[in-house]
């Protein structure tokens, strides 16, 4: 029988924080952390407290805090795929969503998962007038998710960067379109993945943007991140949605769903 995107959605990881430790600074919740690297954390130095089974950074001077832990930790093989890339952390507004025009710090990219931190990223359906779309395979060299399928371009968002500016520098590293054409990207919504990885916790918020490519297309990555590139007709992306990352499988089956192509 042929997948149904309903049955691909039911079938995504739930985020259980059981056994995990609340991380905050001040009164601000920014993420979980699991109790062994708490430990860790608290042994080497005093910023670092657990009070009730809750870790506190207790720094004046965070930002040099959460950079010193966590390259402790990447020299103790606990975070790995070191980036020398910047991800902003943001504090939680009164309604307790993050308020991205008030960044508290600013920490390596591949620190976050391990402390638990809300990151965000971009993601782009590409698709050709014929309703097919432009999937990518990513590189065995990846750190994450090496060689599994995704979006025609995805990337985080740098401490700084605006997330439509981040998409247009995307498409180009990833698939050489030109930024000219850009008119034609679109924002659709905004998802927030949770979920348990073995190096932590994944706090993503994807801003998902769908691009109408001209038809005679053909993508051309420039940076060494894809592998391949692949035309898939609607039945061909869901049959193959369980062999993309969890990210871009969700977005593009939500990219399917607004389509209309629910099952085929």
């Amino acid at each position: 029988m042929m997948p149904t995107i309903a049955h691909y959605l039911a079938q995504q990881p739930v985020f259980n924080p059981t056994g995990l430790l609340p991380f905050y600074f001040g009164s601000n919740q920014l993420g979980w952390v699991e109790p062994e690297i708490a430990s860790i954390l608290c042994s080497q130095t005093q910023d670092w407290k657990i009070n009730q089974q809750t870790l506190y950074l207790d720094s004046l001077q965070p930002e040099q805090a959460m950079h010193t832990a966590a390259k402790m930790l990447q020299q103790q093989g606990l975070i790995q795929g070191w980036r020398n890339e910047q991800y902003g952390v943001y504090a939680p507004n009164s309604n307790s969503a993050a308020d991205f025009t008030q960044p508290l710090l600013a920490l390596e990219r591949a620190a976050f998962r391990r402390f638990g931190l809300l990151s965000r990223a971009v993601h782009i359906n590409g698709y050709y007038p014929d309703g097919s779309l432009c999937i990518a395979r990513r590189a065995k060299t990846k750190s994450i998710d090496p060689d599994r399928l995704d979006n025609m371009a995805a990337g985080g968002i740098p401490h700084g960067e605006d997330p439509r500016d981040c998409a247009i520098r995307e498409l180009f590293e990833e698939a050489g379109f030109k930024s000219q054409f850009s008119t034609a990207l679109v924002l659709q919504e905004t998802i927030l993945m949770q979920r348990n990885e073995i190096d932590g916790t994944h706090r993503e918020l994807l801003y998902c943007f769908d691009l109408a490519l001209p038809a005679d297309f053909i993508p051309h990555n420039q940076d060494g991140e894809v592998a391949a590139f692949y035309r898939m007709s609607p039945a061909q992306a869901i049959n193959d949605l369980s062999q993309m990352t969890w990210d871009a499988g969700v977005v593009t089956a939500r990219f399917l769903q607004r389509q209309q192509f629910q099952c085929l």
